[in-house]
């Protein structure tokens, strides 16, 4: 395979047509150039003007916890000042880009709706047009693939359930990078903005994620892997019941469970769904933060086998009627409060992306329709970059 570049590696080859611009930079430690120096250094080595840092949820170091808030700070590696959009503001206001002529977005995404990091970055398109800056989109794969034949729904319902865990429609699994979505946001979301997209080079829809696990960079604290990462869009959604989703443990994602699990029934009937690309095995763990924190939980740990059968959303949706079918007495919607939703309320809805989300899971409505997002496809055909 040749050589896979970034687009802060192509950026810095066309420095010099920016060589009199001042910019903002998004970006966290997680982002680098493809010889795995931190972009920010790699782009004032290069002598590119960096005025100041944006960072989003999980900070500047992309380890702080999840749904925390954030302050600016000072990033003592370029002694530049950090904003942060997931503190006072999740939006940059027109004092924070007074001072430069465009801003550099250079921030992993992990392929998944509810990842924060992808609407941080409509927030600053958003802010770029109101304001009149150029926007350049230093882009990157996404590390679950681009195929869009595995993209999977539903859709987000956007009069119910939109939230900054999934602001517009579109399906939990998206198979786009941030440069294809700002593309497609900039022509139906966000008007009127001077918008540049500095591709990758070398990267193919069909790589898995564990054809980049190679190039993966922790982009939070519990995303370790590519293989998480191509778990997370379904194992994500356990935040929205009151059941661990492996925080607190080596396996965040990988592995969940409660202390009213029964381990081996559940792995029993998981195994019989014969759900292609993931196995199970029935576990007992005891969190160190988090749910149930320092009591011993039990349920069931992951392994994917097949990333190109492997189906993520559909699995955890399984996965919850199971769990509300044999526990209904126990399980129940779980209030999840970060930054952006102080209250906790209607998580799980807002991770769906679907009202009511609960009862239709447990009814079979919501696991019975089809979740390959085939619309999705047709729909990006304009906007997509890359073979």
């Amino acid at each position: 395979m040749k050589k896979l570049l970034f687009g802060i590696d192509r950026f810095i080859q066309q420095k010099d047509k920016f060589k009199n611009l001042r910019f903002a930079l998004l970006t966290n430690n997680a982002a680098t150039s493809a010889v795995g120096i931190l972009s920010r250094v790699a782009l004032m080595q290069s002598g590119v003007y960096l005025v100041k840092l944006f960072s989003a949820e999980h900070g500047l170091t992309a380890q702080a916890e999840d749904g925390s808030f954030q302050d600016d700070i000072w990033d003592p590696i370029t002694d530049l000042p950090v904003i942060s959009l997931y503190g006072d503001r999740l939006k940059p206001s027109q004092n924070d880009l007074a001072d430069v002529d465009g801003v550099l977005v250079d921030i992993p995404d992990v392929g998944c709706r509810f990842y924060t990091y992808l609407w941080t970055m409509t927030y600053v398109m958003e802010a770029c047009a109101t304001f009149k800056k150029s926007l350049f989109i230093l882009d990157r794969p996404n590390p679950i693939g681009g195929n869009l034949d595995l993209a999977e729904g539903p859709m987000l319902d956007e009069l119910h359930c939109s939230s900054f865990i999934g602001r517009w429609s579109m399906p939990i699994r998206h198979s786009c990078t941030l440069g294809e979505l700002a593309c497609y946001f900039g022509a139906t979301r966000v008007k009127n903005l001077d918008l540049e997209i500095i591709e990758t080079q070398n990267f193919k829809r069909e790589l898995s994620a564990k054809s980049v696990n190679s190039i993966f960079s922790p982009p939070s604290p519990a995303i370790r892997d590519a293989e998480t990462a191509l778990l997370y869009p379904g194992m994500g959604l356990l935040e929205g019941i009151n059941v661990n989703e492996g925080r607190g443990t080596e396996f965040p994602f990988k592995i969940f469970g409660a202390p009213w699990i029964n381990a081996s029934q559940l792995h029993k009937s998981f195994e019989r769904l014969q759900i292609p690309g993931i196995t199970s095995q029935a576990q007992s763990f005891k969190p160190s933060f988090g749910l149930y924190a320092k009591q011993y939980c039990h349920g069931l740990k992951f392994v994917v086998t097949d990333a190109f059968k492997f189906r993520p959303v559909l699995t955890g949706l399984k996965i919850i009627g199971l769990i509300t079918s044999q526990y209904p007495e126990y399980c129940k919607e779980r209030l999840y409060t970060t930054r952006a939703n102080p209250t906790g309320k209607n998580h799980l809805d807002k991770l769906t992306g679907v009202f009511y989300s609960f009862e239709k899971i447990k009814s079979g409505e919501m696991t019975a329709q089809p979740l390959i997002a085939s619309a999705w496809k047709k729909t990006l055909q304009p906007y997509l970059l890359y073979e």
